[in-house]
């Protein structure tokens, strides 16, 4: 099953739960008890979490496909130059090697949103996933910021 199968499968099963959540809620608080109101209510908090949590998933894999696609046509993707074993495994001293090299670049161009692109790559293939979305997150933040050139600012759409 292929990431995006599988976040759609999720997502279906989100949404099935966030139904049931609300429909136990409602029957809570129509049994008129402070309890089951109180109950009801926390059962209408569980799916706008949940679906708030969604939004921002979809929000964030939407925003670094439009970073990978700007810069594409930039030219500019890292190049998978990594070495990999027998199996076909990242192999960890060229993941670091590669690393130190995106972190160097993103210390020295701090404003510029592809550099910290580049590094949250980097971070993934090294195996970092929670900083390698952090990373994203502040390459994104940087592109809204900056705009495209990660000089100039942004263009306002007013």
């Amino acid at each position: 099953m292929t990431s995006r199968t599988g976040f759609f499968v999720l997502s279906g099963v989100l949404f099935l739960v966030a139904l049931v959540c609300v429909g136990e809620g409602v029957q809570l608080i129509a049994t008129g008890k402070p309890l089951g109101i109180g109950l009801g209510l926390c059962a209408f908090v569980v799916p706008v979490i949940g679906l708030w949590f969604l939004r921002q998933t979809v929000r964030f894999g939407r925003d670094s496909e439009r970073l990978a696609r700007e810069l594409e046509a930039e030219g500019g993707l890292p190049v998978d130059e990594l070495k990999r074993t027998g199996g076909g495994r990242i192999d960890r001293a060229s993941a670091d090697e590669v690393f130190a090299r995106r972190k160097a670049e993103a210390e020295a161009a701090p404003g510029d949103w592809r550099v910290f692109f580049r590094l949250a790559v980097a971070y993934a293939d090294a195996g970092d996933v929670p900083r390698a979305r952090k990373t994203m997150q502040h390459a994104i933040g940087l592109h809204r910021t900056t705009g495209t050139t990660g000089t100039e600012p942004a263009r306002s759409n007013a």
